[in-house]
């Protein structure tokens, strides 16, 4: 039987496409994850922050959106992270935010879970 080469092309090229958008698709769910490893979403006085831990820093999502970057400090035990404005300090998942000399406890810190995506 033969089949006419533009049709087995176009047959071809589509079959490729599919093939791409899956690994696509796949490539962003392992980023997602990838991204969520030692990242940790706590409460902070009823609303959500995320803690991302990353070689002698700590980044942090704060509920009205503000990034801020926090730099590892020496601490007698347990962590410490400081940009000179804020500080972050704590024990495993005991954690406290200090800003103008206050400091609030961090509260139900648990692994960030990224949202499922659409299949």
């Amino acid at each position: 039987m033969h089949v006419p080469a533009r049709p087995l092309l176009l047959l071809l090229a589509l079959a490729a496409a599919g093939v791409a958008v899956s690994g696509c698709q796949e490539m962003k769910k392992k980023e997602a994850e990838e991204a969520a490893k030692n990242t940790f979403a706590c409460q902070l006085e009823g609303e959500r922050v995320l803690i991302k831990f990353d070689a002698g820093e700590a980044r942090l999502l704060l509920p009205g959106g503000d990034r801020v970057i926090l730099y590892q400090i020496a601490a007698a035990s347990g962590v410490r992270f400081t940009n000179g404005y804020m500080e972050l300090r704590g024990k495993g998942m005991d954690l406290q935010l200090i800003r103008e000399s206050v400091a609030v406890r961090l509260l139900d810190c648990l692994p960030y879970v990224p949202p499922a995506t659409p299949d």
